[in-house]
């Protein structure tokens, strides 16, 4: 749920006020489901929402803290010319101030502003985007995920938390008005295709291919300057990015597929493997596809909650999609 305290109102009108920020008034405010990002002409200042959620709890000054030092901490591996510092709210005398005296009320990630036509859908979209591109974000992330932490379950453990995970997304995507039949064929064939690649898959944890990766590759988090980055990574629960590096260029490889660029998912991919000397059998990628599509048809659902009427064919549809790419048969 979230929680809005009177106060929340106050920060975002000063955040709009000239003069506020360091280097003028916000120029647009966007609004996330966790967060509020005030942009001026050169920076991006995150605030996080008061809420608390199944999956994450902003509630308190300290737990919204601990979230932008997280987010500081993996952001500044994918994109160390990004992710600036945290900074606080204060509350004086003279009212709010940032990085003032008087009482901290909040904190802010502050971020440098990216170039909006050097994001990696728009790059797409006028076909500027080329081979040479994709084959740098596959070396950022090879340097990334050689330095990264090592996941701590052995093999067993891993698959296990592969199967419950999956388990759990089937239930709820029934709860949530998914077809029980097509729901527990996919199932099936997941926890089937899981079991015979048993072996493949405790070999990866104990090669130490499972890592604390970003969490949420796509295409409009990868933004292609000189050298490239990536921004927005998972920050609130560490187990949910601690991925298979295959599974995460499979999910990249996916995202970019829906966008009609699947051949810059697959370079990357494969890229990524000549590079890092991690071959894998399309049988894995294939799994670790159609994994990530059925958890995006969950996600899509759920935006039901607080989406407006109008906007609710977009995400049924989107769930539709997702669930065709779990099936292995994309439409199109």
């Amino acid at each position: 749920m979230e929680i809005a305290p009177p106060e929340l109102a106050t920060e975002l009108a000063f955040l709009r006020t000239p003069g506020a920020l360091h280097d003028g008034a916000a120029v647009e405010c966007i609004e996330t489901h966790m967060s509020y990002v005030m942009l001026t002409e050169h920076h991006a200042w995150k605030l996080k929402k008061p809420v608390r959620l199944p999956f994450l709890d902003h509630s308190t000054l300290d737990r919204r803290r601990h979230s932008c030092e997280t987010e500081l901490r993996l952001g500044r591996r994918f994109a160390p010319s990004v992710y600036l510092g945290i900074v606080s709210i204060n509350a004086g005398p003279g009212g709010l101030t940032i990085s003032g005296t008087g009482k901290v009320v909040d904190w802010m990630l502050v971020m440098r502003r990216l170039p909006a036509d050097r994001m990696l859908p728009q790059m797409l979209e006028r076909r500027a985007a080329t081979v040479e591109h994709a084959d740098s974000v596959a070396e950022l992330l090879a340097a990334v995920y050689q330095h990264a932490r090592r996941a701590p379950w052995d093999g067993a453990s891993y698959r296990s938390r592969l199967r419950a995970t999956t388990q759990a997304t089937a239930r709820e995507l029934v709860e949530r008005g998914a077809p029980r039949a097509d729901i527990d064929a996919i199932l099936a064939s997941l926890l089937a295709r899981l079991e015979r690649l048993a072996d493949v898959l405790d070999a990866r944890v104990a090669a130490g291919r499972v890592v604390e990766a970003h969490g949420d590759l796509r295409p409009e988090h990868v933004c292609l300057e000189r050298p490239p980055l990536i921004i927005d990574p998972l920050e609130f629960d560490q187990d949910l990015r601690t991925l298979d590096t295959i599974s995460e260029l499979a999910f990249f490889a996916l995202e970019c597929d829906r966008i009609a660029a699947g051949w810059f998912g697959q370079r990357v991919l494969s890229h990524y493997e000549a590079r890092s000397g991690d071959l894998v059998s399309p049988q894995v990628i294939a799994l670790y596809q159609r994994q990530h599509a059925f958890t995006r048809a969950l996600i899509a659902l759920r935006h039901l909650e607080d989406a407006p009427v109008a906007q609710h064919p977009r995400w049924y549809a989107r769930a539709a999609d997702y669930l065709d790419h779990a099936r292995g048969t994309p439409a199109g």
